[in-house]
């Protein structure tokens, strides 16, 4: 039996998971979802690991929902829909707030679910090949569940023209938008992703879900005293912490601090 998605974790604390259904151009259905969720699960609770990384085999990275599973979800009742959308919810939750950083490597074709889990995902690198299009309009439906991230991402200006005409659109369009970060030749794609490794290697692991939690809570609000107090408060808890001080004292220092995987 063939994996919907493969696990592989390295000794530097990278976990990789590709999804690993090319044939169908890793389109996902209930049980690829509750996969995801079991796997997303693992990683969360494994200390040991540094960072995620969502890839994809074959020239797709993700057609979204698997043509099957519409099928029978056209036979659904209301209730039994809701359930099936909070699942992909969920799958969209968890992976947004997963407790380290995630990034997103897109070597082909995102469409519709696929785009939302790419905007999930914390840094996105995207092949010059990479197409993209939010195309559930054109099945009459929306991208609903989806829509929280894929907005924080695109911001409602791109996602007015983009959720309402369906139209595929390239990566550098995508890099323009904000869904993508970086767009790179097809041969260069494991090299950039590297280079990203390394770089949020460097940084302290709770600092780095404290930095992506700290944007989720300052996004949008008015700076008034109680933005400035309680973005004090994060500071002066983090310099007082462990690893806040380890991390000063290493610079003080000229070393490298003990979460690093370097040499002095």
């Amino acid at each position: 039996m063939v994996n919907n998605i493969n696990l592989k974790i390295d000794q530097r604390g990278v976990a990789v998971l590709t999804l690993n259904r090319p044939e169908k151009h890793n389109a996902f259905d209930d049980r690829m979802i509750d996969e995801l969720l079991q796997l997303i699960d693992e990683i969360e609770n494994d200390k040991a690991i540094r960072v995620m990384v969502l890839r994809a085999a074959g020239k797709s990275f993700s057609a979204g929902a698997d043509i099957d599973w519409m099928r029978r979800m056209a036979d659904y009742d209301e209730e039994q829909n809701l359930a099936d959308a909070m699942q992909l919810a969920q799958l969209m939750h968890r992976l947004n707030f997963l407790n380290k950083p995630v990034i997103a490597l897109v070597q082909g074709a995102s469409f519709g679910g696929g785009v939302g889990l790419i905007a999930c995902c914390d840094i996105a690198i995207a092949s010059s090949k990479a197409i993209f299009s939010l195309s559930e309009v054109r099945l009459g439906l929306i991208p609903s569940v989806i829509s929280p991230y894929v907005i924080a991402a695109i911001g409602s200006r791109a996602a007015r023209r983009y959720f309402l005409s369906g139209e595929r659109f390239d990566a550098v369009r995508a890099m323009q938008i904000g869904l993508i970060h970086e767009v790179v030749d097809p041969d260069a794609l494991d090299a950039s992703l590297e280079n990203c490794i390394d770089d949020l290697l460097l940084a302290g692991p709770k600092a780095q879900i404290a930095a992506r939690d700290l944007i989720h809570r300052v996004d949008g609000r008015p700076i008034d005293e109680t933005l400035i107090a309680e973005t004090a408060r994060c500071i002066a808890e983090l310099r007082a912490s462990d690893e806040g001080r380890e991390g000063l004292n290493a610079f003080l220092e000229k070393r490298q601090p003990n979460w690093s995987k370097g040499e002095d």
